[in-house]
């Protein structure tokens, strides 16, 4: 079963400013996430809105989307992304979000199947 994953990604966190392009073990938690979904054999996508997180995403094999500022929420921001790419209704998509730098792939997999 094909499914997207979709990561929304923001630097302007309240709690924890810059959270997505924080060090851990020497790559961005960004890229982190993105190689767990990528793992999981989904088409992975990163919304966001600065260019800083594009950049760091850059070299893996995911799009990424610049999607405007004025989002209230991670879901805003992958509706941005289903809309603007023409996704049907009844596209799987997960929302992943950015800082599950530990997410199992095989836990993606899981979810997809229940759905």
């Amino acid at each position: 079963m094909s499914f997207k994953i979709v990561i929304p990604a923001r630097l302007g966190s309240s709690r924890l400013p810059g959270k997505p392009l924080l060090d851990i073990l020497g790559k961005p938690m960004i890229v982190h996430v993105c190689e767990r979904a990528l793992e999981s054999g989904g088409e992975v996508f990163v919304a966001t809105d600065d260019d800083r997180i594009i950049r760091a995403v850059a070299n893996l094999k995911v799009t990424a989307l610049m999607t405007r500022e004025d989002h209230q929420s991670g879901t805003e921001r992958i509706s941005e992304v289903a809309e603007r790419l023409g996704w049907p209704d009844q596209e799987l998509i997960v929302n992943l979000q950015g800082d599950e730098p530990l997410i199992q792939p095989n836990l993606i997999r899981q979810l997809v199947a229940a759905l």
